[in-house]
């Protein structure tokens, strides 16, 4: 969110999607950035499931209009020095999610839209959209902080080139603007096939791994460090698969940061295996920072 485009947020009048606004205004507030609200519904298709406001409009029409005002207002509510507008687009949500994204500092999901099962660990549209949008993809899931209770520090897992890097600079900006530490995570694990009991190399003991561990951090987070000498970085390698490290660091946390590489030519869902678990089953907020390669 670094760059002087708006904000943009998805927005469908669910529970999960008002969520997602006012974490939004919140971050537009902190960022400077103005914030863009979008309604994207094939009301068309469903024409018999919305009611009629005998205005002489499609009801459908009518109906997604009325929830982009309301989240609208609630935005401005929510954060009075923000400049906040909003759009229905007659599009499926994900491929205008998409578009929007191309024109976007970063994009705000809920965990799940209107009318998706409450058992969903995790919304389609939310994970089609963290998956291949070629900005910072948030998705807002966790309780929302009380009024006056801390939001928890800014968590990014510190993975392996050229994913990290922009995962790094938006999360160290992020703890920044917050006045929050940045813990940076780096898993490691000890091969079990070199747990014999001979004698291993000193390099390659748990010892060793440990300190690569935290040599990679120093790396990753050099530049962070110079260009950002105000934010308190806390360096954590931490043994373990990074999927579960990075899920039990959530728990205090106010955002996990996650990078999730996009390589030209693929046109699938483009998540690793930590991205992928974190967004079913984080504790709080995740973005996931494309890098392209």
């Amino acid at each position: 969110m670094v760059r002087e485009l708006p904000l943009v947020a998805g927005v469908d009048g669910s529970e999960s999607s008002l969520l997602a606004v006012d974490w939004a205004a919140d971050a537009a507030a902190r960022h400077g950035l103005p914030l863009r609200l979008v309604h994207a519904s094939r009301w068309e298709r469903y024409e018999r499931a919305v009611p009629s406001f005998s205005t002489g409009r499609p009801a459908g029409d009518v109906f997604a209009e009325h929830i982009v005002a309301s989240c609208a207002e609630r935005a401005r509510l929510r954060a009075p020095g923000v400049k906040v507008s909003g759009e229905a687009v007659p599009d499926d949500a994900v491929p205008a999610l998409l578009r929007a994204a191309t024109e976007a500092s970063a994009l705000v999901v809920g965990e799940r839209g209107r009318g998706e099962f409450s058992g969903l660990l995790l919304g389609s549209v939310s994970l089609a959209v963290a998956a291949r949008a070629v900005c910072p993809v948030v998705v807002v899931r966790g309780a929302e902080p009380r009024p006056g209770e801390s939001p928890g520090t800014v968590v990014v897992g510190v993975g392996d080139d050229p994913e990290h890097m922009g995962a790094v600079r938006f999360a160290v900006r992020e703890a920044e603007l917050r006045g929050c530490a940045l813990t940076a995570v780096r898993a490691w694990r000890s091969p079990a096939h070199e747990r014999m009991d001979s004698p291993l190399p000193a390099d390659r003991t748990d010892q060793g791994y440990r300190e690569r561990a935290s040599a990679d951090l120093d790396e990753a987070l050099r530049e962070a460090v110079r260009e950002h000498p105000g934010v308190e970085i806390r360096r954590h390698p931490v043994e373990g698969p990074a999927h579960r490290v990075l899920l039990d660091a959530s728990v205090d946390a106010g955002l996990v940061v996650v990078g999730a590489v996009r390589r030209q030519g693929h046109f699938g869902l483009q998540l690793g295996r930590v991205a992928h678990t974190l967004l079913h089953h984080c504790a709080c907020p995740v973005a996931v920072v494309p890098q392209r390669v």
